[in-house]
């Protein structure tokens, strides 16, 4: 079995190698003049649509590496389009160009998984089941069916061994990180190991259909005297990891103005509440589809709005919420200062040394958004330009910030495109405001009072056995203090080459008193010279003269 496991990693490892070097990923040829060097019938076998590698940009090579790669790195590269923390703008748009569309697979294969993962035979439990998936991605497919009772269904049935294939992909894309570590972060790439760590429980979370199912509960238990809005239902007798029977929802896309004419449905009216209903899971509840594009939101006949694909959802903090609202109302209050200070309290880590320039790049943003008209403000543009300051100043923010942004661009396109003078931000701010205010509720005041003193009695507590271990250490001098520095590689190759160069030194000092020594001792008759001087004193000097410029030369280059 580990010899199997072995040998298909290093068969997928050979894959990947030479997907990468069909994309022209080796930089020393491919990023310099060496490129010349490459002979012209290799660069014409480096073809896409008929077009040379290397006439395509790094950003689109890597792209289109990433589509022959596969559903793991394709799904991948999808999660990482919504981390603009950690790529660069340039393959963020590139990464957005992904589709994970994949051709179906054999329906005796469907089948087969069905009563595998149901243990019942597929015609009892349903009667009808359609063959042709409705449709079909990496992870799986859909299909429509019909109970014995005459319900109406979609069957969510996973792919055959995917589960190995990604964990497969996923142990190589770790050790290949690994390796190029030092190089990703050249790229422009922050953090690239916990970004991998991220996608690969993000990844096991989708090959496991119960933890969507999990999901959709929540979701239904939080909306469940919601009449306006609908989430349906997991048949859990008929659903398992790899298998997922849901209620069919009948409707069309919130997008389709003809259908929704037809019904006598006002599409102004339905945008606003769906706006509502999401800004109500984001800052209620802090938990939020993740994905909602207009073939996730269907409305019924009646004008319930209905949500499915819970695959994808968003989780904040309360105090990532109300951060994050502050950024919001900040930004709607011109306040620049204020909006900076919510940012870096937004922040699980960054670069900010200069506090009034990040004020700058804020405000300069404020001024180019907030004097539009409503018609001309691009949700997508101020977010775009949001993410560029936050990859500036390398800001690592939680990742369910970023798929709320998301979410709120692909609301507002819908929105502009039924309702032109949708305003997104008059409805954020009423939710934003009252988040803030609320930490300063009786309740919230009464719970940070509690948490405070709590802390303080554990100090208290704590402090005089503390202090007496480290007094009776520095007493004993058993007492050790470890100091770390930060940049390792630095500091270790500063030493060799201080070394090297004492080194260095004391070869030129010995071959200068031993050529003296020699100088004043009688030579022998048959002895060399050269210009009146002994050879061997002769060879020590002009050694110890090279070494010396040597070693000046390096010296000058160190500064």
């Amino acid at each position: 079995m580990q010899f199997s496991q072995t040998f298909r990693n290093i068969k997928r490892a050979r894959e990947m190698v030479l997907i990468l070097l069909k994309y022209g990923f080796e930089d020393l040829v491919v990023e310099t003049p060496l490129r010349r060097l490459v002979p012209l019938e290799r660069r014409e076998r480096w073809l896409r649509q008929e077009n040379s590698i290397f006439n395509y940009n790094r950003s689109e090579r890597l792209r289109m590496a990433i589509e022959e790669l596969g559903a793991t790195f394709i799904k991948g590269a999808q999660v990482l389009a919504n981390r603009p923390d950690i790529l660069p703008e340039e393959l963020l748009k590139e990464l957005e160009k992904l589709q994970s569309g994949v051709p179906p697979f054999a329906f005796d294969v469907v089948k087969k998984i069905v009563e595998d993962e149901l243990q019942k035979p597929l015609e009892s439990v349903f009667l009808e089941f359609v063959e042709k998936p409705i449709g079909s991605a990496s992870i799986g497919q859909v299909h429509l069916a019909k109970l014995h009772d005459g319900t109406e269904v979609v069957v969510k049935v996973q792919r055959p061994d995917v589960g190995k294939k990604v964990a497969t992909d996923l142990d190589l894309l770790k050790t290949f990180v690994h390796q190029t570590e030092k190089y990703l972060l050249k790229q422009g790439i922050n953090n690239p190991m916990d970004v991998v760590l991220a996608f690969e429980k993000s990844m096991l979370k989708e090959l496991d259909y119960m933890v969507e199912a999990r999901n959709i509960s929540q979701f239904r238990a939080y909306y469940k005297a919601n009449k306006k809005f609908y989430v349906p239902d997991v048949l859990k007798e008929f659903s398992s990891s790899k298998v997922m029977t849901l209620e069919l929802i009948k409707g069309c896309k919130i997008t389709d103005l003809e259908q929704l004419k037809e019904w006598q449905i006002n599409p102004e009216k339905i945008i606003e509440q769906g706006l509502d209903i999401y800004l109500n899971q984001i800052f209620e509840h802090g938990f939020f589809h993740g994905d909602p594009h207009p073939g996730n939101i269907l409305i019924s006949e009646n004008g319930v709005i209905n949500l499915i694909d819970f695959g994808m959802v968003g989780k904040l903090s309360p105090r990532d919420r109300r951060n994050f609202a502050g950024v919001m109302i900040s930004m709607a209050q011109r306040d620049a200062k204020r909006m900076a200070l919510y940012m870096q309290r937004l922040s699980l880590e960054s670069q900010v040394t200069n506090s009034r320039e990040l004020e700058q790049d804020l405000n300069e943003l404020i001024d180019d958004f907030a004097l539009e008209e409503v018609a001309e403000v691009s949700i997508a543009e101020m977010v775009t330009r949001l993410q560029q300051i936050i990859y500036k100043y390398k800001m690592r923010i939680p990742g369910g910030v970023f798929i709320v942004l998301r979410a709120l661009v692909i609301l507002d396109g819908i929105g502009k495109t039924i309702y032109p003078s949708f305003d997104t931000y008059k409805f954020i701010r009423p939710y934003g405001i009252k988040l803030v205010l609320e930490q300063f509720s009786p309740k919230n005041m009464a719970y940070t009072l509690y948490n405070l003193s709590s802390n303080l009695a554990i100090f208290a507590n704590s402090f005089p056995i503390d202090a007496r271990e480290i007094l009776q250490k520095l007493r004993k001098g058993t007492l050790k203090v470890e100091i770390a520095p930060t940049e390792y590689d630095k500091i270790i190759l500063r030493l060799d080459s201080m070394v090297n160069r004492l080194l260095l030194t004391l070869i030129i000092v010995a071959l200068i008193i031993s050529a003296a020594v020699v100088l004043t001792v009688k030579p022998p008759a048959n002895m060399q010279f050269v210009f009146g001087i002994h050879i061997f004193s002769f060879v020590s000097l002009i050694t110890a003269i090279c070494l010396t410029v040597l070693l000046i030369t390096k010296m000058k280059h160190k500064k």
